[in-house]
């Protein structure tokens, strides 16, 4: 396959979508003051992003709403608490996964929702309920995508079953997703190539959603653009579960498209996540991530080496080397 565009020109079709507040809330709990989420919808419309993920759209019947931050539900209406009536070009998105949010009944019609695209996460093997989803998704009047996660743990023949199945559905988009932070550039390049050919057969575009165990998110992020993936997830310094995701800061300042504005990411990143950083809210390349990153593992058995401050870096490697995960 070609490539698409060069470091010196920029693509009409990339959109940028911030999702800090999504994976970034899975390293606080999704406790975040309304004021840095305030903050972050005002830097993402100055800096021109795309698209801002609010959080999950998570089943309050499944998880206790003591034990988590509001942005876990990311309710309609706590949304519009902060972007009222959006009179931005800055779209609106959550995420609902599979089995875990009610989304006949949480996921209202779009018109009586400040949302504009709702993200389905599934794995390979839950694809005909992630199809049901994106199926009242879009009969609402959403824009939608599928996020299959853990493809580096996937048969490469499932994931073209689950390919084909989504290029017959109505979804818009279809994600890669590298939730382990296992794969290099050279193997997305062809997952992108692959992805790609469903695309341009059935008329969708393609996602990226990287993870930093390797430090290789932006890396494999520009990748993929390369290929001609066009949707691409950043959040602001990386902020993700575990070893965080691509940068916004390095993903807009790569992108050539006199739209995006990087100072006000810089002057965000300054003003709220540093402060996080020193409340001691934790994310970020480390050892432990970078070993089951290494290992394509879950990175559980890191989150949890890390909450227990282990710096026994060999022992755990002993623990996890021999794990089938």
């Amino acid at each position: 396959m070609a490539q698409k565009g060069d470091l010196l020109s920029f693509r009409p079709d990339i959109k940028v979508l911030d999702a800090t507040i999504r994976d970034g809330g899975l390293v606080n709990d999704f406790y975040f003051t309304d004021e840095f989420i305030r903050n972050l919808y005002l830097a993402n419309v100055k800096a021109g992003v795309d698209y801002m993920e609010f959080g999950y759209r998570a089943d309050k019947e499944m998880f206790d709403v003591n034990k988590f931050g509001k942005w876990k539900f990311a309710e309609d209406e706590t949304i519009r608490e902060i972007v009222g009536d959006n009179n931005t070009d800055l779209k609106i998105s959550i995420m609902a996964d599979v089995g875990r949010c009610n989304y006949k009944q949480d996921i209202h019609d779009r018109a009586d929702s400040p949302v504009d695209l709702v993200r389905v996460a599934t794995y390979v093997n839950t694809m005909p309920a992630a199809l049901d989803m994106i199926e009242d998704a879009h009969k609402k009047g959403y824009e939608t995508t599928c996020n299959i996660m853990a493809i580096s743990n996937a048969k490469e023949s499932d994931i073209n079953t689950a390919l084909e199945m989504l290029g017959n559905s109505p979804v818009d988009g279809i994600y890669i997703v590298d939730s382990f932070g296992s794969l290099f550039p050279e193997q997305i390049r062809k997952i992108s190539e692959q992805y790609m050919e469903i695309a341009d057969k059935y008329g969708k575009y393609i996602g990226m959603h990287a993870h930093n165990n390797q430090q290789l998110a932006f890396a494999n992020t520009i990748e993929s653009c390369t290929q001609g993936v066009s949707y691409l997830d950043a959040t602001m310094g990386g902020m993700g579960r575990g070893a965080g995701n691509c940068q916004m800061e390095l993903l807009l300042g790569f992108l050539k498209n006199p739209q995006y504005n990087l100072f006000p990411i810089i002057k965000f990143i300054e003003e709220n996540i540093e402060p996080l950083r020193a409340a001691g809210v934790e994310w970020g390349f480390a050892i432990p991530y970078l070993l089951t990153g290494h290992l394509n593992q879950h990175p559980r058995t890191a989150i949890a080496a890390m909450k227990a401050g282990r710096k026994d870096y060999t022992e755990f490697y002993r623990e996890i080397i021999d794990r089938d995960d």
